[in-house]
């Protein structure tokens, strides 16, 4: 059984739909922990499943270096075999990738390459695009531009908005990230190949 560790800044949809997968009793993964750099509304879907979390506030401390390494230290504690990156809105640090990698994935409202970033959906309406997308990545040391494990197109509408536009993308993220860790779970997807 896979074990995971899901890391939020907000209100926790993804985590949301990989709580209800690992739910199910065929699902070959669980969530051990959930942690947050800030206090998260998402922290109520890891409560509601009895799941444990735990705090690393991005405001108490001086460095992302000195953030990274107790969030390396909260993770440790857990031992998961994959961390889910689930809107956490930082970028890690390089020493923690780096400890964890290849087994950090993040999801990202844009069919990558394309549009990285924080504001990925807002960047294409901004640029025109007829079309954006949803990606699941390994995380490295660039900004959204580890391998691609998995990608869906969304097309953007004429009367799309910042606001519905994400909308429409979140339900491909949550799908394709609920795949992503059933696969890496059964082996079809191997983290560690080239």
């Amino acid at each position: 059984m896979l074990t995971v560790a899901v890391l939020i800044s907000g209100a926790g949809s993804n985590l949301k739909a990989l709580l209800d997968a690992a739910a199910e009793e065929d699902y070959p993964a669980r969530i051990v922990v959930v942690g947050a750099d800030r206090e998260a509304d998402g922290f109520a879907h890891a409560q509601a499943y009895g799941i444990p979390t735990f705090l690393v506030p991005w405001s108490e401390f001086d460095s992302r270096e000195a953030w990274g390494a107790e969030l390396a230290t909260q993770l440790a504690v857990w031992r998961p075999d994959l961390i889910v990156l689930s809107g956490l809105m930082r970028l890690l640090p390089a020493e923690v990738v780096d400890a964890w990698s290849p087994r950090i994935i993040n999801t990202h409202p844009a069919y990558l390459p394309e549009f990285p970033g924080a504001h990925g959906v807002r960047d294409a309406l901004a640029a025109g695009a007829t079309q954006t997308g949803a990606s699941i990545i390994v995380v490295d040391n660039g900004v959204d531009s580890g391998p691609i494990l998995a990608q869906e197109r969304v097309p953007i509408r004429s009367d799309d908005d910042e606001h519905t536009l994400h909308e429409r993308i979140k339900p491909v993220e949550r799908r394709l990230l609920v795949d992503v860790v059933r696969r890496i779970a059964t082996g079809e997807l191997d983290l560690s190949a080239p």
